[in-house]
């Protein structure tokens, strides 16, 4: 652990820190029992208790605990979150790591420190600070009561069995509280089953743990047990429970691999380590062909599913003093559920709420930016140029603070979007994509964006890697809609009406998905439909660019290829389906 002395133990409150044997909580009977805690958290932990009281900025945290590493800022925003959920509870008084607003961290607990076989400093005259600190110190020093007259002894007694029935009840009460100390999106990917009969397959099963492994760790926030740590778990009968605890991890994930013939079928389970609970479940299927690409397919599809279903739960855990990351998972997961004007509205309020607690947070501010803008280009903004005008500042701020994350340059591309600048923004797509290739919206958004100008026959495949990717994903819907809108654009108005109603079905708030549906219903000769499609459409929108055709046409900026190909398909359908020109 860096930050301390080889000899010292550091004593605060209920805890012990030294240096060999990491972090321990005093329990109710009076000794101090190991916490589940990652080595990095240790090693912010180490650094900011040897300067309690100072602020410790950023920068010198990264720098000591992850040196010669280029990281995100989210991974610092992780491992305090961990502390405080650990450090915290019960704590009636605020965090005892504190943040300081643009400057960073502060230790605020009151720290004794003390060698492994000595008193601890400033302890030794029996002052009781009120806060557990002599009674800590006492456990942990070995100390032993000499003899002494008999009266001093039976105070000594007295005060003891006092202290220990109040360390008794604060243990209880934490525990009452349910609290989950081991750190959010921890997890161990057990090693898969050779379901086949073939052993000569063990080495394509092993290689999808591995890889799965890899790509799991790639996830925001994601902390995963190591391979070699996680193979010493083969073939051992212990329970899923039993491995949570060894590990320190809130999720274990299983599955086996079955082949037949040139099919192969992969398994895979999400399972609480706490509750012994199954989470989630699914089976992907595959040919065989190109092993590499096949592993590398179905572990990308894994992991972008148990990406989506973890922030669903850990955004679910009840939490007493929510901090800025718990807004930022709260605001992910309701972005997960079908977007209205109501969804976007609470998450902007979310984010901000993560903001107001962090101002620096770039994960807060990418994804404020991404909603804020993401809004806009749905019709379902209250204010679009105050909310691109927002967006735009904090998708800047995040993009100047963490150059190397994918999330704030996808803010930046969104925004570019939002302003109509598609050639711009399909860079900073391609940027996202360098920077993770499994962020599946920067896949969706270059076929929009393809769409928009002119290259429709590039814009299916780019979307469809999305859709193969994440064939249950909660953007579904507008990966369809931009699939039906180069159907209808190429005049294959069967399979932009099929498309478009699958994005319908998934969206039915969004207002431009049910214009584009009114125009292929027309199209397709289908004049009810489209009238009540483009009735509702205008009930729907937040403004009134779908009244008339002069208000949509003057609301894009097309190029003259694509201006062509609406004309002839879009604009026609809406023509025929009721809307006026003016």
């Amino acid at each position: 652990m860096q930050g301390l002395a080889p000899s010292e133990i550091f004593l605060f409150e209920d805890f012990r820190v030294d240096r060999h044997g990491g972090l321990f909580c005093c329990n109710g009977g009076g000794t101090f029992e190991p916490v589940a805690i990652g080595s990095r958290a240790l090693d912010i932990l180490g650094l900011l208790i040897e300067r309690v009281g100072e602020v410790v900025s950023k920068d010198e945290i990264v720098a000591a605990v992850w040196p010669g590493t280029v990281v995100e800022d989210s991974n610092l925003t992780v491992q305090i979150s961990a502390l405080r959920r650990v450090l915290d509870r019960g704590r009636a008084n605020g965090s005892c790591i504190q943040t300081v607003s643009g400057r960073g961290y502060r230790f605020a607990a009151r720290v004794t420190r003390c060698g492994t076989d000595s008193p601890p400093a400033g302890g030794g005259n029996g002052e009781d600070r009120g806060d557990g600190t002599l009674l800590a110190s006492f456990l942990a020093t070995g100390a032993r009561v000499r003899q002494r007259p008999w009266r001093e002894i039976a105070v000594v007694f007295v005060v003891l069995a006092v202290a220990g029935s109040l360390a008794a009840w604060i243990w209880d009460h934490r525990r009452s509280v349910g609290a989950d100390t081991r750190p959010r999106f921890s997890m161990v990917v057990l090693p898969f089953s050779n379901l086949g009969t073939d052993p000569g397959q063990e080495q394509f099963v092993d290689a999808i743990t591995s890889d799965l492994t890899t790509a799991l760790a790639r996830i925001g926030h994601g902390f995963v047990i190591s391979r070699n740590t996680a193979f010493t778990y083969r073939n051992r009968s212990l329970d899923t429970k039993k491995i949570g605890r060894q590990l320190g991890v809130r999720y274990v994930v299983e599955g086996g691999v079955r082949r037949s013939g040139s099919k192969v079928r992969v398994t895979a389970q999400l399972i609480e380590a706490e509750t012994d609970a199954l989470l989630w479940a699914g089976h992907f299927d595959s040919d065989v062909g190109d092993l590499l690409a096949l592993e590398d397919d179905i572990t990308r599809r894994i992991a972008i599913a148990l990406g989506i279903e973890l922030i669903d739960r850990e955004a679910a855990r009840p939490t007493r003093d929510p901090d800025a990351f718990d807004y930022i998972l709260r605001g992910a997961a309701v972005m997960n559920a079908p977007k209205t004007r109501k969804t976007y509205a609470e998450a902007v309020t979310l984010f901000e709420r993560a903001l107001t607690l962090d101002p620096r947070a770039v994960e807060a501010q990418s994804r404020l930016a991404i909603h804020l803008a993401g809004r806009v280009t749905s019709d379902m903004s209250p204010t679009p140029a105050a909310d691109i005008a927002r967006a735009e500042a904090v998708a800047g701020q995040a993009v100047a603070s963490s150059p190397r994350s994918a999330l704030a340059h996808m803010a930046k591309a969104q925004v570019l979007y939002a302003q109509n600048r598609c050639d711009e923004a399909v860079y900073e797509y391609e940027t996202v994509l360098t920077l993770n290739r499994n962020f599946l919206p920067a896949y969706f958004h270059i076929g929009l964006c393809k769409l928009l100008l002119g290259s429709v026959e590039e814009t299916v495949p780019f979307v469809e890697r999305a859709v193969r990717l994440s064939p249950n994903d909660p953007d579904i819907g507008f990966w369809s809609q931009v699939i039906g809108r180069a159907y209808l654009m190429e005049g294959r108005t069967g399979q932009g009406v099929m498309w478009l109603e699958k994005a319908r079905g998934a969206n039915p708030a969004a207002s431009f998905i049910r214009a584009w549906l009114a125009s292929a219903y027309a199209l397709d000769g289908k004049g009810e439909r489209a009238a009540t499609e483009l009735a509702e459409a205008q009930r729907l929108s937040s403004s009134d660019h779908l009244s008339s055709l002069a208000r949509l046409t003057a609301l894009g900026s097309w190029t003259p290829k694509a201006r062509t190909l609406l004309e002839a398909t879009y604009f026609a359908g809406l023509r025929k389906a009721g809307m006026p020109e003016e």
